[in-house]
């Protein structure tokens, strides 16, 4: 028999750490997490059978879950004293093994790309429990940058799987209301919809006019609620501050998006991507009007200081669009990680 516990996490986060009390819920556990932080996923033998010998008897298996049980991750494998971890989880998590009941793991040096659902798994003598965790990966909405996101096919082609990912592919994550309205509170405005990670798809006008919901409206969220996730919309996503170097490359040529993308390698980086061009811009203040290359192929240049034939009435991240690849008609931007 498969049981699923029912808690839920009220959460605080402190110096780069998150903490966690529990409390008796019907819903399921909810853990925060600052990018970057150590943060502890919660599970635990429910019931004591006799038959149970604790952690040394106890067979813990954790899975990362998605929409599609093709795309599910394995996280860890513990048997006894055995225990192994995957793929990019390898050598970043650890049972935390406080006590006989406890299957805890510790995620260390949390990633964008670990927000998700985690399946905790334990067979113990008789028993078979599944526990059900969902980590959000997060800082304070003013620590970081939202920004709409299309790919090259051009706009209105992600369903929400592919949207999530697009916003992973730039190191980002999708937005949340709260971090799209907090965005839109301090100016943004973008006349299309985008997905957000509730699975509703909205926009933010500042400035109501005929084509962005009508004129007669007033500013704010336009919202078409949530959606069949199989539609086709762009995404907001949500770049949290930088843990490394963003920097234009100094090249005596105008460069193809291939030659572009050596050119960082030979300076020990790799060619930056858009979530590190918004985070540079928005949270340090970068500025440089050259356009330059990024991950995506596409090109674009940040601008804090408005100033003419750079971005004159705003500060914005520029767009010149996807060029074609053999163009040799840009710089590039890079990004180097601390190591």
């Amino acid at each position: 028999m498969t049981t699923l516990l029912c808690i839920t996490i009220i959460s605080l986060t402190l110096a780069g750490s998150a903490y966690s009390q529990v409390t008796p819920s019907t819903l399921t556990v909810t853990v925060y997490a600052d990018l970057g932080a150590n943060i502890t996923l919660p599970c635990r033998l429910l019931s004591k059978d006799p038959m149970s010998f604790g952690n040394i008897g106890m067979r813990v298996k954790w899975t990362k879950v998605a929409d599609d049980k093709a795309l599910d991750e394995d996280v860890l494998l513990s048997m006894g004293f055995h225990k192994k971890t995957y793929g990019s989880f390898e050598d970043r998590v650890f049972l935390q093994e406080l006590d006989n009941e406890d299957a805890s793991i510790l995620i260390t040096d949390v990633a964008m790309d670990d927000m998700g659902k985690y399946h905790c798994e334990i067979i113990s003598g008789m028993e078979d429990s599944m526990q059900e965790i969902i980590l959000e990966v997060r800082g304070g909405v003013s620590d970081g940058v939202v920004f709409p996101y299309n790919p090259r096919v051009g706009r209105y082609n992600l369903n929400f799987h592919d949207a999530v990912q697009a916003c992973v592919d730039q190191n980002a994550v999708v937005a949340t209301f709260d971090q799209l309205f907090e965005a839109w509170k301090g100016g943004l405005d973008w006349c299309n919809a985008g997905w957000l990670n509730d699975g509703t798809v909205q926009y933010p006008i500042t400035k109501p006019r005929a084509p962005c919901g009508g004129s007669n409206n007033g500013p704010g969220l336009r919202n078409y609620g949530r959606l069949d996730k199989k539609k086709r919309y762009d995404v907001f996503c949500y770049a949290s501050a930088l843990n490394g170097h963003f920097y234009w490359l100094v090249q005596p040529d105008r460069l193809t998006f291939d030659e572009a993308v050596q050119a960082c390698s030979d300076d020990g980086a790799e060619i930056a991507k858009v979530g590190h061009m918004y985070a540079a811009w928005k949270l340090e203040g970068y500025d440089r009007c050259d356009a330059g290359w990024l991950a995506d192929g596409s090109v674009r240049y940040p601008i804090s200081r408005p100033r003419k034939n750079c971005s004159p009435t705003e500060a914005a991240v520029r767009s010149l669009g996807f060029p074609e690849k053999d163009q040799k008609s840009y710089g590039v931007y890079c990004y180097k990680a601390v190591q």
